[in-house]
């Protein structure tokens, strides 16, 4: 039989946390026998999903917005990913609220499945990383007044994991599943 095809695992990360998020993913697709590439969104001109068996989007939210080549990459490539097995992870901050924890009560989420023709078969959403600290002025400022208007955490000393690993664990399972399903 012939091998199976890689997975690929697309990611927009601003800070870091989106991206250590798909490496835990990419592990735990590894740990189950899967070959993964991942690939930064800003590489992912020639990335054609038709290559893979799996795709897996994470991406960041940043100022309420996804980022707009994650959206680019889902419509451009909308047909071929709706044809096969395909996931979504949204990784934001509004997520560390329970009840915006799940892809069906947060905000962010629903906005992208409304801008793209493309409905991944399996969608979560996990909570980010505060990290004032690493932030430059502008960033550390704008943060620190969203967290102030959704009842945060404002010191800027603050680093706080947000990020439930069980859950993303628990995904990878369930995407270790969808692959060979």
């Amino acid at each position: 039989s012939s091998p199976m095809k890689p997975v690929l695992l697309l990611c927009s990360s601003t800070d870091g946390q989106t991206r250590r998020i798909c490496e835990r993913l990419q592990a735990r697709l590894q740990a189950a026998g899967a070959a993964v590439t991942l690939t930064m969104i800003e590489d992912a001109a020639g990335v054609s999903p038709e290559a893979f068996c799996l795709v897996v989007i994470g991406a960041r939210i940043r100022y309420g917005h996804t980022d707009e080549r994650v959206i680019a990459f889902a419509n451009r490539h909308a047909a071929a990913l709706n044809a096969m097995p395909s996931a979504y992870i949204s990784v934001n901050i509004v997520a560390r609220k329970p009840a915006k924890n799940r892809p069906e009560t947060n905000p962010y989420v629903q906005k992208l499945l409304k801008r793209v023709s493309w409905r991944p078969r399996l969608c979560d959403v996990f909570a980010g990383r505060l990290d004032y600290p690493r932030y430059g002025l502008l960033d550390r400022h704008m943060i620190r007044l969203i967290m102030w208007m959704t009842d945060g955490p404002t010191d800027l000393r603050t680093q706080v994991e947000f990020t439930d690993w069980q859950r993303v664990d628990d995904f990878g399972a369930a995407l270790a599943a969808l692959r060979t399903g």
